[in-house]
């Protein structure tokens, strides 16, 4: 019937997929067609079948809501494609988070830096046990540039060192810049990370290391008795 009206129907269409077909085109999703007359149209400009790959896929060009897109992700094997699918899932993450908090600090381990320096210099004037756990607080912020400059392949002693020297002097900016192994102005280079995403980081890590503190005691349950193999 809609062949001979010369009108594409496509079937075994998800749902997920058709709700987000309807919201881009700006159409509206029935199940009857009692009054068709009465549903709202989605639009696009052009739609065509594409091959990746061993798939066939339908491509919907030019719709109202112009910002929508597909990404489509392939991988060797399926550890892969879902690692790259976890870290597209992050990135999105955090850029909508930036888009609703726009401010973004110095990446390259400059702000782990810069706060380590700062909690340093609040435990000198701090009396009692409280700076000692401020120390600790300095040296487990000081360990981020460090596990950087360690991932990158470099001596992360000569850089850390480096790093320390120039916050030292008040260059707040200076991070690590793993391109080129050396220290570097983070805003020249755009390196830069998201201010909610900085935040929550740091607030997840201390609740994290003060509930460990809390804990008094472990009880470890004994072993459980594996059975004998049965023989038949």
């Amino acid at each position: 019937m809609f062949s001979d009206a010369g009108v594409m129907a496509i079937e075994h269409a998800d749902f997920e997929g058709v709700e987000r077909l309807a919201l881009v085109t700006g159409g509206e999703i029935v199940s009857t067609f009692d009054n068709p007359e009465c549903t709202k149209l989605g639009h696009c400009k052009l739609i065509e079948e594409v091959t990746i790959g061993e798939d066939k896929l339908l491509r919907f060009s030019g719709v109202a809501m112009g910002e929508a897109c597909t990404i489509v992700l392939r991988g060797a094997t399926k550890s892969i494609l879902e690692e790259a699918e976890r870290s597209l899932h992050d990135a999105l993450c955090v850029l909508a988070l930036t888009v609703k908090d726009p401010r973004t600090v110095c990446g390259g381990g400059a702000m782990e830096m810069w706060m380590a320096e700062a909690v340093t210099q609040g435990a000198a004037k701090t009396p009692g046990k409280i700076s000692l756990a401020m120390e600790s607080f300095g040296r487990a912020l000081r360990r981020l540039p460090s596990i950087i400059a360690d991932n990158g392949g470099y001596d992360s002693a000569d850089l850390v060192s480096q790093l320390r020297a120039h916050h030292a002097k008040g260059e707040h900016k200076m991070g690590l810049d793993m391109m080129n192994g050396c220290v570097a102005d983070m805003t020249q280079l755009g390196v830069l990370e998201s201010y909610r995403v900085k935040y929550q980081l740091v607030v997840a890590a201390s609740e994290a290391a003060e509930m460990i503190l809390r804990v008094d005691s472990i009880i470890k349950a004994a072993p459980r008795r594996r059975a004998p193999p049965r023989r038949f």
